[in-house]
């Protein structure tokens, strides 16, 4: 494996970023790569593990140290495809995950863990500028019909997998372009959109049909879907938001972060932001932004605000402030819990923990601040603290407090498929069908929101199960 010593002689490098007075400049990537001879360095410091846990700490099972060995030995086609062979959209993940391989690695127990997202986005990027990446177009068609519901990762790696299969595959898609929230909900400067589609030109390539601007349940029924169609795949998010149940949530000024983020990537992208403004255009420009929710959603929110040009931000989280650093003796090889500061955070934000809203405040029906109450939390309950209610000036409140499930009517109930006790679609993650045996599930739309390599592992499982269904065996992997 590599260097077998390498974990002992050098130390983690990673990639960095633009100064942040020349990257809020505008909503291009911003990260710096390592050099070719800096990447096979960081390969050699996989240690060979008996038991390599980054496999299991990564929802697609990448195999990790193989690709790491054959990046330290500069053989990056090989690399390339063996990345490949578990992960259709490495560069989607070497971008956008939080690396729970990363934090499962062996060496994370004494040392910091190998740079393994990083070492995943270069594989990929260097397979692209080579030219290795091509359709992988079948050898012949099975004459079965599928319809994916839903473009985002687990639709697309879903329909990609099915193409690969022979089958016809239909990818169907409520906005303008394919992509799902990784088009839509995450913002440029952390995932550029061509990315995604050059994709789309090698999906094209492979026979899957792309149908934008067709809501299923609305454009076309579900009727007419399982009429037409051998199999259906639901890859939908999970986009019911969590709401904001306090005086003056109803003021024009308290919108929701998706509605936020996706108005400037239509912006980005030069298309019609006002198919996605029911309430108005939305910038945060010259305004003092309260942004509620401490996780990645409120971070891109963070960003774009400062990047639109924004008085002021604050990000408050109902949640006490995580520790600085985690007992790995107690959390490792799971996910810790423990403070993280992302790039957004660091261009300019004040962060505040245990905080609870109790009003919106307005004059004239616009937002000028917010009421809130400082929290004490013994274990699960949480407790307002007496006299330490404030209020913090606001112009524009977004809210980033998660999900509750896919949103219900149309396609949901025209399938008449059964429903989790959370409200998500009921499947099971052994072949993700439904109550109905023609309908499938995957991603979001099944597990609640989550990550996109866990929507590509989905995507990727269900089409193999489509396929067993479809023709009694299949060759796809799982």
């Amino acid at each position: 494996m590599g260097k077998e010593t390498g974990f002992l002689e050098y130390d983690r490098e990673d990639r960095t970023y633009e100064d942040p007075k020349k990257r809020l400049q505008d909503y291009r990537e911003f990260v710096v790569p390592l050099p070719e001879d800096k990447l096979r360095t960081q390969a050699a410091r996989c240690m060979n593990c008996g038991i390599p846990y980054c496999h299991n700490g990564c929802p697609v099972n990448n195999i990790i140290p193989d690709w790491n060995h054959l990046v330290y030995e500069g053989d990056w086609k090989n690399a390339l495809e063996v990345l490949h062979s578990t992960n259709n959209f490495p560069e989607f993940t070497g971008r956008v995950c939080p690396a729970p391989c990363e934090a499962a690695c062996t060496l994370n127990i004494i040392d910091k863990p190998v740079t393994i997202k990083s070492i995943e986005c270069a594989i990929v990027d260097r397979g692209w500028k080579e030219g290795w990446i091509e359709p992988q177009v079948p050898e012949k068609k099975t004459g079965k019909t599928v319809a994916v519901v839903g473009s985002g990762p687990a639709g697309m790696a879903c329909a990609q997998q099915l193409a690969r299969a022979g089958h016809t595959v239909t990818l169907f898609e409520k906005n303008d372009r394919i992509g799902g929230l990784l088009r839509y909900g995450i913002p440029d400067f952390k995932m550029e959109k061509h990315l995604i589609n050059r994709r789309l030109v090698q999906m094209e390539a492979e026979g899957v049909t792309l149908r934008t601007s067709t809501e299923i349940g609305v454009d076309v029924s579900m009727k007419s879907l399982k009429e037409n169609f051998d199999a259906i795949v639901l890859s939908g998010g999970s986009e019911d938001a969590r709401s904001l149940t306090i005086p003056g949530a109803e003021l024009p000024g308290v919108r929701l972060a998706m509605e936020f983020l996706t108005q400037q990537n239509k912006r980005n992208a030069g298309d019609d932001e006002h198919r996605a403004a029911p309430r108005g255009s939305l910038t945060a420009t010259g305004k003092d932004v309260i942004v509620i929710g401490g996780g990645d959603t409120g971070s891109d929110c963070v960003g774009t605000s400062n990047r639109q040009g924004a008085k002021s931000v604050t990000q408050i989280e109902i949640m006490p402030q995580p520790p600085e650093k985690e007992n790995k003796l107690l959390t490792w090889p799971d996910w810790p819990l423990k403070l993280r500061t992302s790039s957004s955070h660091e261009e300019g934000v004040d962060r505040d923990w245990a905080i609870l809203t109790k009003e919106v405040l307005g004059e004239n029906g616009k937002v000028t601040g917010l009421k809130c109450v400082r929290l004490e939390w013994e274990g699960r309950e949480m407790k307002e603290i007496p006299g330490s209610e404030f209020v913090l000036p606001a112009d524009l409140i977004l809210l980033a407090m998660g999900f509750v499930g896919p949103k219900k009517g149309g396609m949901i109930d025209q399938s008449g498929v059964e429903l989790d006790p959370r409200g998500n679609v009921a499947a099971n993650t052994e072949d993700y069908r439904t109550s109905d045996p023609q309908i499938w599930a995957c991603g979001d739309m099944r597990r609640g929101q989550s990550l996109v390599v866990w929507a590509i592992r989905e995507g990727r499982q269900a089409a193999r199960s489509v396929d067993m269904a479809l023709m009694g065996a299949s060759e796809l992997p799982r």
